[in-house]
């Protein structure tokens, strides 16, 4: 038998899917990423603030700029870059320099569904989701009997269901499940996100806004497709 005097557990320590930000870099050009990248975070200023970050480095050349350079820029504009994946050993090296981790290379997305349980029970709001206010379901499906207001946030593990409007942020897959879909009735979003793929509102067509509509990912791409009424 354990002592009595034997302490309890003071902590967990397990591995977990979680929903990370990955910046993939494609060129050397540091003014011109570093450009790209600001035009991006302004779209979507609450989105990206304090959001962890992987940093992917699989460039065809050998980065022209330094790690440091890059990982400074991302948290002077408050991106919380906590890992690399990929690049060479000097820059493996420098990574862990500054405090950031390596991760392995990515294995292939079909397999990422098998962390999904079939019976998961689908989580279920009767009420309106208004601003500041977020709402998660870990383990299955999210349905929303209402609306989402501008300013409110929902995420699932798998599907998200609005039978309302949806103004405010919606993020299905969040733990990486690429076959995850989001509905609503209505489509007026701040953003969409599926799998870490995502559009804000300005990415999304006029024609698109108050209809019906499904959003989904194909070939790495975030796609919205209308919902049209089927005839009675």
């Amino acid at each position: 038998m354990p002592s009595a005097l034997t302490p309890s557990p003071a902590f967990e320590l397990k591995g977990n899917l979680l929903s990370l930000l990955v910046l993939r870099i494609f060129q050397n050009d540091y003014d011109v990423l570093c450009a790209q990248l600001l035009e991006k975070l302004t779209q979507a200023p609450q989105f990206f603030q304090n959001a962890p970050l992987v940093l992917e480095l699989h460039t065809p050349e050998p980065l022209s700029f330094s790690l440091n350079s890059l990982v400074e820029f991302l948290r002077q504009h408050r991106l919380m870059p906590v890992a690399i994946r990929g690049g060479n050993l000097e820059q493996q090296a420098e990574a862990i320099k500054l405090g950031l981790g390596i991760l392995p290379e990515a294995k292939e997305k079909s397999s990422r569904r098998e962390a999904t349980p079939n019976n998961a029970a689908a989580k279920i709001i009767t009420q309106p989701v208004r601003s500041g206010q977020q709402v998660f379901a870990p383990h299955g499906d999210l349905i929303i009997l209402s609306t989402v207001s501008a300013g409110a946030e929902v995420l699932a593990h798998r599907h998200i269901h609005v039978y309302g409007t949806l103004r405010g942020r919606a993020l299905a897959g969040v733990n990486g499940d690429v076959q995850a879909r989001i509905f609503c009735q209505h489509l007026d979003p701040e953003l969409v996100s599926i799998a870490g793929q995502y559009q804000i509102s300005d990415d999304i067509p006029e024609t698109m806004r108050g209809k019906a509509a499904q959003i989904y990912c194909e070939e790495e791409q975030l796609k919205i497709q209308v919902l049209e009424p089927y005839p009675r």
